[in-house]
């Protein structure tokens, strides 16, 4: 553990004094205990390694809570680190005391009260083993005031087991070999991976499949970078603002390999109207309850999923068997005839900027680079997904499950502070940018220059969207009539501010902004407000009944 994001307050102030004489950790203040655990968690997505966070009891982990549930519903490994009263005043409504465990529970993969201080070595050891094997998540840690300042012989486990707690890894290879039948035979096949893909360190098998079998492949919002975005096998991303060609061939298909993947609603639509279609399933993930969740799968194979492609790809080379090749070319045709759509064509315009425009513009100004998009949640958070390819994992961090405005920049800062080098974007649009503005100061005191591109529509983008085509274009309180000038508030921070106009001054504020390696630069792009994000599949559709834009209204 290199990094811990954290806040102070009475009872951590013991584990702060111990921080205070060590320098192995470098802890990072932030403003606000939210953006501690979205820090910690952005890290963590974009290193694989497992995110920390450390906040005090009562308001400081009420606080902490919107970033826990995040990282839970992505499956990111974190340990968050919760101070507590002393252990006799637990229940007795002391001063800054909550009931830590209980509020948690729904949103941790385990919680731990620590009661004695003898246990707290292991529960530490026990924590992050948990946190990062199987189906991660995050793991929460309470410790009593007096038990941070009690005193033991130091005894860290090397390795811990519990009886409880065996994840399974390697897939049975009896299902895994039906798996390869059925793909085999398969006419219309299709691989749809999620964010378990790249949580799984499997990108390299996952693009080994595709090469072996050419089949089509999508990736969720959350898988994105696994197959690359510039690979023709790739057809986008699936679901409410996927691609054309994406969901066309995901409800048409007669087999479908999904891979670390959940069927959640925003990829399948309306379920029935998915099941309407007669395919057979594969589903590998590594936690059972995920499988047949909210589809029925014909397969279902639980495991790592690093380890059961390696061994399906494995058995299929061994085999004799081999894709049907004119079924396969005759389904490519018609994908190709889907793609003909183009669905994410949009009118360009002179006179006001287009938010399509500014993130193809920072995709082609970036795609040499190492460079790493954060974004926060809305309208510019879709079209960094769909109009910016990523060839990489590990390259999108988004919040995709709790759908978390505000963490974009803690994101970036956690990034920027891993990955001092690279160039780290947040997109975010005016809205989201001010639910965690202020860890602007912790990017000054600790260095992180990260790039802030705020897409600001002067709305709630995607609200306003939804409130234009299905409720009768009543716009309630989605317009945002008092908004500060962020140029002179970054500046307020430290910071650059560059407010962008036109869309002919879109290239060379970007430029700039790279340009200005050691400085935050905040860039303030007025964009149209009239846009929207298509295609797009209305609540209770089906994943073929998408609007390709205004004109299906």
């Amino acid at each position: 553990m290199k990094f811990l994001w954290g806040y102070p307050g009475g009872a951590v102030l013991y584990i702060y004094d111990a921080l205070y004489k060590q320098d192995a950790i470098q802890h990072v203040l932030v403003r606000h205990e939210q953006a501690a655990v979205h820090a910690a968690d952005g890290y963590a997505r974009a290193t694989g390694e497992v995110g920390v966070a450390l906040v005090t009891s009562g308001p400081g982990v009420t606080n902490a809570i919107t970033g826990i549930a995040t990282a839970y519903m992505d499956s990111i490994p974190m340990v968050i680190i919760t101070g507590q009263v002393p252990t006799p005043a637990i229940g007795l409504d002391a001063f800054q005391e909550c009931d830590t465990v209980g509020i948690t529970r729904p949103i941790v993969k385990h919680n731990f009260l620590v009661k004695d201080v003898r246990d707290l070595a292991v529960t530490l050891k026990k924590a992050f083993h948990i946190a990062r094997t199987g189906r991660p998540g995050p793991v929460v840690v309470d410790i009593p005031k007096d038990v941070s300042v009690a005193r033991t012989a130091f005894s860290y486990p090397d390795r811990v087991e519990m009886r409880s707690y065996n994840p399974v890894k390697k897939g049975h290879s009896g299902q895994i070999r039906k798996a390869v039948q059925l793909l085999m035979t398969a006419k219309r096949p299709y691989i749809y991976t999620g964010g378990g893909v790249i949580l799984g360190e499997a990108t390299s098998e996952l693009r080994q499949l595709v090469d072996l079998v050419g089949f089509p492949c999508t990736n969720t919002l959350m898988g994105l970078g696994a197959m690359p975005g510039t690979d023709p096998r790739f057809l986008g991303m699936p679901g409410m603002h996927g691609t054309y060609e994406a969901n066309m061939t995901m409800q048409h298909c007669d087999v479908l390999l999904a891979v670390g993947a959940r069927f959640d609603d925003r990829v399948i639509g309306n379920p029935k109207h998915f099941a309407s279609v007669d395919r057979k399933i594969i589903h590998v993930d590594i936690d059972p309850s995920s499988i047949s969740k909210r589809v029925r799968v014909d397969i279902p194979i639980v495991g790592d999923v690093k380890d059961v492609l390696q061994e399906l790809i494995a058995q299929i080379r061994e085999g004799q068997a081999r894709p049907d090749a004119e079924a396969l070319n005759a389904w490519w045709n018609q994908i190709n005839d889907w793609r003909k759509r183009d669905c994410l064509a949009y009118k360009q315009s002179s006179e006001v900027i287009k938010p399509q425009f500014v993130l193809e513009t920072l995709w082609n100004l970036t795609r040499e680079r190492d460079t790493y998009i954060t974004s926060d949640v809305g309208q510019h958070q879709m079209w960094a997904a769909q109009f910016y390819r990523f060839d990489e994992p590990r390259r999108w961090i988004n919040s995709g499950g709790l759908g978390t405005m505000g963490v974009g920049l803690p994101y970036a800062m956690g990034i920027k502070l891993a990955k001092p080098e690279s160039d780290v974007f947040c997109i975010t649009g005016e809205g989201s940018i001010q639910m965690c503005i202020q860890e602007l100061s912790t990017c000054q005191q600790y260095k992180t220059p990260v790039k802030v591109v705020s897409l600001n529509n002067r709305y709630l983008g995607m609200v306003r969207q939804w409130q234009e085509l299905d409720y009768g274009k009543r716009y309630s309180h989605s317009y945002m009539d008092a908004l500060p000038d962020f140029v002179k508030l970054a500046e307020a921070y430290g910071h650059v501010g560059l407010l962008v106009e036109k869309p002919s001054d879109v290239e060379g504020a970007l430029r700039e902004a790279i340009r200005l390696k050691d400085r935050t630069v905040f860039l303030d792009v007025r964009t149209d407000p009239t846009e929207n994000v298509w295609p797009m599949v209305q609540a209770g559709k089906g994943l073929s009944e998408m609007l390709l834009g205004s004109e299906d209204l």
